[in-house]
């Protein structure tokens, strides 16, 4: 673990360095880094204008399973701007957003050869390059109870969206884009979309949205070159429709917030199993038949249940998505739940304890393939059932602008195989404001 260990005190020696630097600047502001630039920023958040930058990390070492241990850092330069046209224009209640993000690094899935379903630096991929990730314009009406949105979105910014502070990608981000990501594509990749906001009453919103569904935006070739414009590159296929109910129920004593949604590709896509003569397709090697349209359901929510409202205790989650097993070509189910406690130390209110708990399934129309290949080559394909991960992070939060995350992980039947064995991984979250 000498590798790991080294990268992490170098990083570690920059962000100490950078706070002594900046000192005296984050005095005057301790919610960033640089601190609220003798003023400046907060003429400028009166005016309209909201700028943002975040720095994000992720070190990983594997001192059991893969091929071979290794260290892997990736990381994530994000850079946002909010637009209040009310301030800036006196227009009601618009808003225009912009995030470009560029990540780099190595990944340890990738690098050890770790064979996993689930990345364990979920910072890594989609390309390790410069993306426009949000561009889009927000308008409310009757004191936003109606919120339309219109631009370059991620789906899973706005459905069955979660928080990310687990560093297993299992138990990161909206659920439904880890299952089917050929089409349901979250951050940082964005595609042409809107979306509109409908609360039906104090304790439910109805969401639906309309994305439009391109394989190019994932491509790193094109996003090498084009990533960060607000291009319409030809290649798309249909159009993606999630509609989604978030409950916030007001009769339980402390909050909570549950979400239940379901979606529908327009796209023509391939059936994982038969051919066009309704055969098994690895077997005759003949054209895949055409299946129109995909769809899927998940459920979301987070209750806290203990300590105090929005602050202090411990919040329970679980996230379960299913799609449909004619077109999944990988995974078609994905459950995770797990809990996370605010304020375990009174001397330390901000900190948070983590653990979670996930199993991701290999869509079973799949594995029939593996076995039908596997008659044929001695048992050369492994054949794939579910993998298990589970995680254990602490946040320190020495300052509101800075949280370190060591975690511990450990994967159980990786790539849902019993070939490879079990996996452990250590790693370092880090996530810092500027």
């Amino acid at each position: 673990m000498t590798a790991w260990f080294y990268c992490c005190v170098r990083r570690m020696g920059l962000a100490f360095l950078l706070l002594v630097g900046v000192q005296s600047a984050s005095a005057e502001d301790t919610t960033y880094l640089t601190g609220d630039w003798s003023g400046l920023r907060s003429r400028l958040t009166d005016q309209g204008i909201t700028l943002t930058l975040i720095y994000t990390s992720e070190a990983a070492d594997n001192p059991r399973g893969g091929d071979a241990e290794k260290a892997a850092y990736a990381d994530e330069w994000a850079f946002g701007a909010t637009f209040d046209l009310q301030k800036l224009a006196g227009l009601t209640a618009g808003k225009v957003h912009i995030t470009i993000t560029d990540r780099n690094g190595r990944d340890l899935d990738e690098t050890a050869d770790l064979h996993t379903l689930m990345a364990v630096q979920e910072i890594y991929g989609r390309g390790q390059t410069w993306r426009l990730s949000e561009f889009w314009y927000q308008q409310g009406w009757f004191d936003d109870r109606v919120v339309w949105k219109l631009g370059r979105l991620p789906v899973g910014e706005n459905f069955g969206s979660f928080s990310c502070n687990f560093q297993n990608l299992t138990f990161c981000g909206s659920q439904p884009g880890s299952v089917r990501g050929d089409y349901w594509y979250n951050y940082p990749v964005s595609q042409w979309a809107t979306r509109v906001d409908i609360a039906i009453n104090e304790q439910m919103k109805l969401r639906v949205g309309v994305y439009q569904v391109n394989p190019t935006y994932i491509e790193d070739s094109w996003a090498a070159h084009n990533g960060v414009l607000p291009d319409f590159p030809s290649g798309t296929t249909g159009a993606l429709i999630p509609v989604e109910v978030d409950v916030t129920p007001s009769a339980l004593v402390l909050p909570g917030d549950y979400k239940v949604g379901l979606w529908y590709d327009s796209s023509t896509i391939n059936d994982v199993y038969f051919d066009i003569n309704h055969q098994p397709l690895v077997l005759t090697g003949a054209p895949a038949l055409r299946r129109h349209g995909s769809e899927g359901v998940y459920l979301s929510f987070v209750q806290q249940v203990s300590g105090v409202p929005h602050a202090q205790g411990a919040q329970v989650f679980a996230n379960i998505t299913q799609a449909d097993e004619l077109t999944s070509p990988a995974l078609d189910r994905q459950v995770a739940v797990g809990v996370q406690y605010k304020g375990l130390f009174a001397t330390r209110p901000n900190d948070v304890i983590g653990l979670a708990w996930g199993t991701s399934h290999v869509n079973s129309r799949v594995a029939t393939n593996e076995r039908l290949i596997d008659e044929y080559t001695a048992g050369r394909v492994p054949d794939q059932s579910s993998e298990y991960d589970a995680e254990l992070f602490y946040g320190w939060t020495p300052f509101p602008y800075l949280t370190l995350r060591p975690n511990l992980q450990c994967v159980f039947h990786p790539g849902g195989s019993q070939v490879y064995e079990n996996e452990l991984v250590v790693g370092l979250k880090t996530t810092l404001k500027f």
